[in-house]
């Protein structure tokens, strides 16, 4: 009998690359819900879709992702990215289901200058950052919770950096890029497949932090450069410091991801990000988006 996975907030980026591979999944049953359908703060519409699904794993997919945002929705950032986040935990673990939930490398300050192992203090530098870790932090009081921290994620699904800058280059011939923040982008397909392929790996683990971005080190800079020139567009960049690109929220300065941990338990090998940028980009381009 074919296990049950429950995905929440199906239409973002994530939430969408789930929906894609899906199919390549038969042996899981798949019920998604973006929050139109299901509202993640909603204990009592969370336990009637608990109910009726009886879920094996839930994938939360549901966020608030406005970075410079949240600075001035504080409220509203919490109450998705924490309390809500708690109160799936709870419905979760009351009907003996595992919880697959993704944070962010935003947890981190950016003052260390290698890779950020599961175990390196937090300290947040943003609003979004401090209620991603409140989110983990009340996670890490349910023994069915994993936690599985990404960065820079990107999609052909969405609104993310890389069909930002593909849409900037119809209008514009020139852009400034900050360069001197360094991190990893992660293609979300890349990473819905590894959590699929792994699933009851995953679900065995229990309370847990892994990390996985995809493979290398950039800056936004060369990010942008990498999106300009897989794609052909003809576009002049100019690096700018983060100093001189003033955001309403602080960016961490390097948050690039130690993957050890998620190496020594999954089979495949992460892609490049390079490579999984063209995988993106060509898609792109297919679907016209």
């Amino acid at each position: 009998m074919a296990e049950i996975v429950l995905v929440t907030g199906a239409n973002g980026q994530l939430g969408r690359e789930f929906q894609v591979l899906s199919a390549q999944f038969p042996h899981f049953e798949f019920h998604f819900f973006d929050h139109s359908i299901l509202d993640i703060s909603d204990k009592e519409a969370l336990e009637n879709a608990f109910v009726s699904i009886k879920p094996d794993y839930v994938l939360n997919c549901a966020a608030y992702t406005a970075v410079d945002k949240a600075e001035s929705e504080q409220e509203l950032a919490f109450k998705i990215n924490s309390d809500a986040v708690e109160l799936l935990a709870e419905v979760t673990q009351n009907f003996d289901s595992k919880l697959i939930h993704f944070s962010t490398d935003y947890v981190f300050d950016g003052n260390k200058n290698t890779p950020y192992s599961e175990t390196d203090p937090t300290n947040p530098i943003n609003v979004y950052g401090h209620c991603k870790l409140a989110g983990e932090k009340k996670l890490s009081e349910h023994p069915n919770a994993l936690i599985i921290r990404t960065s820079w994620l990107y999609s052909s699904f969405g609104s993310n950096f890389v069909k930002t800058m593909l849409r900037l280059a119809e209008n514009r011939s020139e852009l400034r890029v900050v360069c001197d923040q360094l991190g990893t982008p992660t293609y979300a397909h890349d990473l819905a497949k590894m959590v699929l392929n792994n699933l009851t790996k995953l679900g065995e683990l229990g309370n847990n932090i892994y990390h996985y971005s995809n493979e290398g080190v950039c800056s936004w800079y060369d990010f942008a450069h990498a999106i300009f020139d897989i794609s052909g567009k003809d576009m002049k960049l100019y690096p700018v410091r983060t100093e001189d690109y003033p955001t309403a929220a602080a960016r961490p300065i390097y948050t690039v991801l130690d993957k050890r941990k998620i190496k020594s338990l999954v089979e495949n090998k992460i892609p490049y990000w390079r490579n999984s940028l063209k995988e993106c980009i060509d898609l792109i381009k297919e679907n016209n988006e």
